[in-house]
């Protein structure tokens, strides 16, 4: 699947990676991740995508994206947008697809194998764009779940399918183990 002479990115939707590994039962130890990914060929960049809510006064994603920006991953986020629902819910809305779509495709000219961790249906189309492209694209998300968290067109889409749940031992840390309270990232509105 990985050929070590590859040039390697990756691409993490931090809000559906969040949503993944929770549902699974572990956090992702970010240092482990980047360890993992290095010994699979070169990782010429790690790129991690999150919106963030700014008006408040704490974010409790902050601590991670400092420590990720800290530590060899290239994060880029952007403010969320609050708005009350049809029920009068309030609701945080933060997509970071096209964000995400723009970076793979740079990417592409300089990268033999990107690596997307997300599950949502809606990248299946950047996938067939880097394919054409003549780039290998492997896909991490889970099908271990009900439902499954990746849409059924990008699993097949893609080159490789990585479910989350093997990588679990090399990446993973169990919740007990958390240093502080865990930083959720804003989820996205479909």
């Amino acid at each position: 699947m990985f050929d070590p002479r590859e040039k390697i990115a990756l691409f993490i939707d931090g809000a559906n990676l969040y949503a993944a590994s929770r549902t699974l039962g572990f956090d992702i130890d970010y240092r482990k991740l980047l360890k993992s990914f290095q010994s699979r060929g070169y990782l010429l960049r790690a790129y991690y995508y999150t919106a963030l809510v700014e008006d408040h006064e704490y974010s409790s994603i902050r601590p991670l994206i400092d420590w990720l920006d800290y530590n060899g991953y290239k994060v880029v986020t952007k403010p969320a947008k609050e708005f009350t629902d049809s029920l009068g819910r309030r609701k945080i809305k933060g997509n970071m697809d096209i964000e995400l779509a723009i970076d793979a495709m740079e990417q592409s000219e300089t990268v033999d194998h990107l690596v997307l961790f997300s599950g949502d249906g809606d990248f299946t189309t950047l996938v067939e764009a880097l394919q054409r492209k003549g780039r290998k694209v492997s896909v991490v998300s889970t099908m271990q779940t009900q439902p499954p968290m990746i849409a059924d067109d990008l699993r097949r889409q893609a080159d490789y399918f990585i479910d989350l749940a093997s990588l679990k031992a090399e990446i993973g840390r169990d919740p007990s183990e958390r240093p502080v309270r865990a930083a959720e990232p804003v989820e996205e509105a479909s």
